[in-house]
């Protein structure tokens, strides 16, 4: 039976298991035709969750801002990035869990335990984790991780807007909406784009036109 909202079950079954340290684990902007891709790690502290905690996606931009004061205050949190220029070497797939991978690195403890949101566990984190599909709607570390990494990004796609104008990183956070796609078209490309993403590619190599 799929679950309504993102609890505390899977970390309670993994601490029953006799772990002693769980973390949740997610990404955000594997889509977006400009800016890295963001991780972050959290690891709950079981009796001070902060209240309302869910999947970023479900929140508004206001709730998901408490909520990262909250968590970064609460829990303990790291977050990490893949470049522009390691997600067209790589593919954008790699680059998100070199992301995740570098967030659990950076949490300053070993976790013994992973809650990965997705259908795949990161090469580097094999063997102390458990992909967990939609776990951002089920998993709260992975629902704050959701949230911490969202926000993180949002916030630098923000400060990339200001110095790259027209295409509405400010709102999109890279991603190709219309308004994104035209200025690709009139603007051209800039150092944050990925190149490997095929609107991008066929702007530089194939001199195609982009369908908005």
């Amino acid at each position: 039976m799929e679950k309504l909202s993102a609890d505390f079950e899977f970390e309670r079954a993994a601490l029953a298991r006799g772990f002693t340290c769980v973390a949740g684990v997610d990404e955000v902007g594997r889509g977006p035709l400009a800016g890295p891709v963001t991780a972050a790690a959290v690891v709950l502290d079981a009796a001070n969750i902060p209240p309302g905690l869910a999947d970023s996606k479900a929140l508004t931009a206001k709730r998901r801002e408490a909520l990262f004061d909250l968590i970064c205050a609460q829990a303990r949190v790291s977050v990490a990035h893949a470049s522009v220029e390691e997600i067209d070497a790589l593919n954008i797939l790699r680059a998100s869990h070199l992301a995740m991978e570098r967030a659990v690195a950076g949490l300053g403890v070993v976790p013994d335990h992973l809650l990965i949101d997705g259908n795949l566990i990161p090469a580097g984190l094999r063997g102390r984790a458990e992909a967990i599909v939609k776990g951002d709607a089920k998993s709260l570390s992975i629902a704050a991780a959701s949230i911490v990494a969202k926000v993180t990004r949002d916030r630098i796609m923000v400060d990339l807007a200001q110095q790259h104008p027209g295409y509405g990183w400010e709102v999109n956070a890279g991603y190709p909406t219309k308004q994104h796609l035209e200025a690709l078209l009139n603007l051209g490309v800039t150092a944050w784009h990925r190149r490997s993403f095929k609107p991008v590619h066929n702007i530089l190599y194939q001199d195609k036109s982009v369908t908005p």
